[in-house]
């Protein structure tokens, strides 16, 4: 039985993020894994900040954006996911290139999910260090 519950590709990935701050910055995703999911995004002039180098927060949102898309496609249907809380730890600045942004489980509940995602640059070096708590919910059913 695969890990991931629902029906998840690339295009998935793209379609779902469509008209997102994910498309805005320009996050493509490049990869899925058995139980990880790749995306990079840009170092330019919408994710710089004033000193010429990536915004830390748009490495939040990097990382957001994977752990949030892993913990949905491995829920069950029925279920969606919000987060908790999510931290980051900032290594290394980026200037130019693209940040690269794998995510992976550290907990799969019923109830939450905990993913680590490692940033690195276009060197391999590890940039950034995030971990992100989502809570697994039930769909409302409509009214």
């Amino acid at each position: 039985m695969s890990f991931w519950k629902k029906p998840l590709s690339l295009s998935e990935l793209t379609r779902m993020n469509k008209g997102t701050a994910a498309e805005h910055l320009g996050i493509e995703f490049l990869e899925i894994g058995e139980k990880t999911i790749s995306a990079r995004l840009p170092v330019d002039h919408r994710t710089r900040q004033p000193f010429g180098v990536i915004h830390g927060g748009v490495n939040v949102v990097l990382a957001e954006t994977l752990g949030s898309c892993a913990a949905y496609h491995a829920s069950a249907v029925g279920f969606h996911c919000v987060g908790l809380d999510i931290n980051a730890n900032h290594i290394a600045s980026v200037k130019t290139g693209y940040v690269t942004g794998v995510t992976y489980p550290l907990h799969v509940g019923g109830s939450t999910h905990v993913w680590a995602i490692d940033l690195k640059d276009d060197n391999g070096k590890l940039t950034c260090v995030s971990r992100l708590t989502v809570a697994i919910l039930r769909d409302k059913a409509p009214s």
